[in-house]
């Protein structure tokens, strides 16, 4: 018998080895919650999960995609020959031994292209320690079974040198196969079964409605606990996506607030997510740690409290967060980093009460009057003082319903509604606002955890539309956008919500307004979270900003992979301090652009945009710059009119 032979024999004592050490996460996964899996479906869905969504984003890094698919796919298939080289007729082929050489050559072109990213120096988003040993392991044991196997294919012309070869071949195999635990190989297992049992299985389904797939799910405010205090008050699949991390670093390199120095970055969080429901974090922290680090207990296990001085999480971590999901849009092993983070702030307001000191005051005035600026609801139209801008109590129902928002309260934000509600009287668009019944959406309540506040608000704000006739609900507000659009329907209504911009798009389109040209003016275009990445409206803007002849010129992140403002998630109420703010960098993208003006679509942009100090591009909302060009069509034939008349006779 050659040493060849024994391979398939390895490979089978690497299943048995992996599937006893994936059998210890499993039982850590089986002390969350119950959920519901449709098995049948993720597992017929699994092919096109794993080939097309998650290599969609892997693939956006083109190097790391060169290298994961010839290793995953050469270890894969020299595995899978190998198997079938238990078959007596097989394992006698010198062919059959050709073709696993050549699947294990593969698998070695992959790790000396992952090689190249860990060594002599990783790029700085990669975690080390045991990820930094697993190009070893990978390609000892790609190497010697390529050469194990050309000398089968050979007729086994050395048998000493084939023998030697198999055994630094199998400690390199069994230890790939024992880090399907508490290393780098568990991912592999833990990644393929969280794509089958994904929590948000509508995210992969290009049919269904956005909110499913981004928008949160409410609480019952029944439950004998609200929120999540420790692993075990975790969905049993959210501890597997926890496991699922591959420790890319894509997240943190996305994070507005790792990038602003706050404490926190999204790849530790879940590093830390994944050690608490294993008892613990023996081990060190491979990656960068977070920015500005607070120091905690490191305690952990299953039913010990995740965010405590105890625990292994700081608060300030978890209030750093803005919801943005770019964290989310980067991750190629599709965790849902912004679900975990909104649980454990839930239990933090609902169940302690333990929010940020700058959040109790918006919080308090959503108790008290409905409004996280404690205004009253009859000054939110104050603002619109000489403009035609029609109640609906008073005409019963309209054609559009414009929800007027915070900004009506905001000094900045008037000037956008302004300039929107004189474009939609340009075009003599049938709408009306619900005036002082409008309430807040509640976003903000639900972000900052106080899910209890939101439900009043979001039953007490459909209980309210139900009363009037509309067709479309119209918002300058992607924060109210999304959460009436995608999250109201579970507390029963259902509605038709348009943003400005993909509105006011319409109306160009379809000639009901002859804006007037804006050329010779650079622009570039700031995305809202909640409107890119939340409701993937990318192109209505772009389209509205290249219809008034703007030289329209992109960030480096843009579109669904922009940068966050840094108004979003309660982060300003939480006001958690870093090394810089994250509009200081956001606006530093935008002046590498060479633009004079940064375009924006959203109050809290533009509030954050603009307060930053210094010289900076100018800030304008789209509704703005058409409302501009708009006026300036206006006096074109005023113009010329009045140069005719000067004209001799």
């Amino acid at each position: 018998m050659t040493a060849a032979a024994f391979l398939p024999w390895l490979i089978v004592a690497m299943i048995i080895v992996a599937a006893i050490q994936i059998g210890r996460r499993v039982m850590l996964w089986r002390q969350g919650r119950p959920a519901a899996v449709d098995w049948i479906a993720g597992l017929k869905a699994l092919p096109r999960r794993y080939l097309v969504d998650v290599h969609h984003v892997v693939d956006r890094d083109r190097s790391a995609s060169r290298m994961h698919v010839p290793t995953a796919g050469g270890l894969v298939l020299a595995s899978g020959l190998l198997v079938l080289g238990l078959i007596p007729a097989l394992a006698a082929s010198h062919l059959y031994w050709a073709l696993v050489a050549l699947s294990f050559m593969v698998m070695t072109a992959g790790v000396v292209l992952e090689t190249q990213r860990r060594y002599p120096r990783a790029l700085p988003r990669l975690s080390l320690g045991r990820w930094q040993r697993l190009p070893v392991y990978l390609g000892v044991f790609a190497v010697c079974g390529l050469l194990t196997t050309v000398l089968a294919a050979l007729g086994n012309p050395l048998p000493v040198l084939s023998l030697l070869l198999f055994f630094p071949t199998a400690a390199a195999g069994l230890a790939l196969a024992a880090t399907t635990a508490t290393g780098p190989m568990r991912h592999a297992l833990a990644g393929a079964t969280h794509l089958v049992a994904h929590p948000r299985p509508q995210r992969f389904d290009p049919e269904a409605a956005k909110g499913e797939a981004t928008g949160l799910r409410p609480l019952d405010l029944d439950a004998e606990k609200l929120g999540t205090e420790t692993p075990a008050d975790f969905a049993w699949n959210r501890l597997l996506a926890f496991d699922a991390c591959v420790q890319c670093g894509r997240c943190e390199a996305a994070c507005p607030a790792f990038a602003a120095g706050q404490p926190l970055s999204p790849k530790h969080l879940i590093a830390d997510l994944a050690a608490a429901s294993g008892g613990g974090h023996a081990r060190a922290y491979a990656g960068q740690p977070y920015p500005n680090e607070r120091a905690t207990g490191g305690a952990a296990g299953a039913h010990t409290a995740i965010v405590s001085p105890e625990g292994l999480v700081h608060p300030d971590t978890l209030w750093s967060c803005t919801t943005c999901r770019a964290c989310v849009e980067e991750c190629p092993m599709m965790i849902e980093h912004v679900d975990a983070i909104v649980d454990l702030r839930r239990f933090q307001t609902l169940e302690r009460g333990a929010v940020p000191m700058k959040a109790e005051e918006p919080l308090a005035h959503y108790r008290g009057c409905d409004e996280p600026n404690g205004r009253p609801l009859f000054e939110r139209t104050d603002f619109a003082a000489g403009l035609s801008l029609p109640r609906i109590v008073e005409k019963g129902e309209a054609e559009v319903l414009l929800w007027l928002g915070q900004a009506a309260y905001d000094l900045r934000g008037q000037r956008t509604l302004k300039a929107l509600i004189q474009t939609l009287n340009a075009a003599g668009v049938d709408f009306a606002v619900l005036g002082g019944q409008e309430r807040d959406c509640g976003d903000l309540a639900r972000r900052l955890g106080d899910e209890a506040t939101f439900q009043r608000l979001a039953r007490a704000n459909v209980e309210t539309l139900s009363r009037y006739r509309f067709g479309r609900i119209l918002t300058a507000d992607p924060h109210a956008l999304h959460v009436i659009r995608n999250e109201y329907p579970a507390f029963g209504g259902a509605y038709k919500v348009v943003h400005h911009t993909a509105f006011l798009a319409e109306l160009v389109e379809s000639g009901r307004l002859a804006p007037a040209s804006l050329a010779g003016r650079t622009i570039t275009y700031h995305d809202p979270c909640y409107l890119g990445r939340y409701n993937g409206e990318v192109e209505a803007p772009r389209a509205l900003l290249d219809a008034l002849g703007l030289e329209r010129r992109e960030m480096a992140r843009s579109g669904k992979r922009s940068m966050c403002c840094g108004g979003g998630g309660g982060a300003p109420s939480a006001d958690v301090p870093g090394d810089t703010r994250i509009p200081d960098i956001r606006m530093g993208q935008v002046k590498e652009t060479g633009a004079k003006t940064v375009a924006v679509a959203c109050p809290q942009c533009t509030a954050m945009l603009e307060g930053v100090t210094g010289e900076r591009p100018e800030v304008k909302d789209v509704a703005e710059l058409l409302w501009e060009a708009i006026e300036a069509g206006r006096r074109k034939p005023a113009g010329a009119a009045a140069a005719r008349e000067l004209e001799p006779a």
